[in-house]
């Protein structure tokens, strides 16, 4: 008779118990795939300026192809390393669009209005805005205040849905009257570029029908309770900034001072070919990103990586951006 020792008796156990628990764990029915959903989660963000409370709502991103005319006066090597550096594409570079809604206790008032899903040919993924609205628990007709920081397509083209109703039917629109000025004239239109000539005749299409509700105001008046707007040309002729003043807090909303901060904050004398006029856009750019490291104030870009704020600190080379993070409010 074979003696059993500690051990194999210690082993003889295991395998027992791993003959009895096996089975079992191999009868358990295997966990169902989880199907692919497709989609972000809603593209909202709050944060609190003073008393003021202030949602940013996605409108989607643009892919537009990157090629040598993107950035008038810089390489497009040196362009693609500067995203390269950020881990971003060097084909198509991702142009968010990102509005504010601004409550201030009183009024609902809307800082741009995204693109109204009527560049889905140029930018399929964009369009997101009402949705993401909803979403975030704003009905557009309790808005009570549309102020415009210029006339370029992804910035009033919410105003109307593609049925050219109003989207907003109960708001006051409020725009920048150099802006006006310049969009709806026909001599302007008559010598522009052809490629700018779209833009013309959509501002045209977006406010012919509206154009004696439209209120215009000059740039450095205040166009709402605490909202204060700041001449910023360049990227258009009367192109706006605005501040949000509340309590001792506020925020700069720069709209589209700067494009992609990667780009442009980085180097701010570069100028985008959206820039109408890239030496003044440079200017001004370095002038409001002074500005922003100087007060620590909080940037809101258009253009920036959602949910679009940060805020600038001065570089050896010009300025970079340190985006928010997420907090409860």
């Amino acid at each position: 008779m074979t003696a059993l020792s500690r051990r194999t008796l210690l082993a003889a156990s295991a395998a027992t118990a791993a003959a009895g628990v096996l089975p079992v764990l191999g009868s358990a029915p295997a966990g169902a795939a989880a199907p692919v959903s497709g989609k972000q989660g809603p593209g909202y963000y709050r944060f609190k300026i003073g008393d003021y409370e202030v949602t940013a709502v996605n409108d989607g991103t643009w892919y537009r192809a990157l090629d040598d005319k993107f950035v008038r006066n810089a390489p497009l090597p040196e362009v693609q390393k500067a995203l390269t550096d950020v881990f971003l594409p060097t084909d198509k570079l991702p142009i968010p669009f990102t509005a504010l809604i601004v409550n201030t206790g009183s009024k609902l008032i809307a800082l741009d209005t995204g693109t109204g899903g009527q560049l889905a040919s140029m930018a399929p993924q964009s369009g997101t805005f009402a949705a993401n609205l909803a979403a975030a628990g704003i009905d557009p007709k309790t808005v009570d205040t549309i102020v415009i920081s210029h006339f370029h397509p992804d910035h009033i083209n919410g105003i109307k849905t593609k049925d050219n109703a109003l989207f907003f039917p109960n708001a006051e629109i409020n725009v920048p009257a150099p802006e006006w000025t310049f969009w709806m004239d026909d001599a302007n239109m008559g010598k522009a570029p052809e490629a700018a000539k779209p833009t013309f005749m959509n501002a045209r299409r977006i406010f012919a029908d509206i154009a004696k509700d439209v209120k215009r105001f000059e740039p450095g008046k205040e166009v709402a309770p605490g909202i204060m707007s700041v001449a910023a040309a360049g990227h258009t002729p009367g192109h706006t900034a605005f501040t949000v003043n509340s309590g001792n807090r506020s925020m700069f909303y720069i709209a589209d001072t700067t494009n992609n901060p990667y780009l442009f904050v980085r180097n701010p004398d570069w100028q985008a070919i959206f820039d109408m006029d890239g030496g003044m856009a440079a200017e001004n750019r370095k002038r409001v990103l002074d500005r922003a490291a100087a007060d620590k104030t909080l940037l809101h870009g258009y253009h920036f990586p959602f949910p679009s704020s940060g805020y600038v600190t001065r570089t050896a080379k010009g300025y970079d951006l340190v985006p928010v993070m997420w907090a409860p409010m």
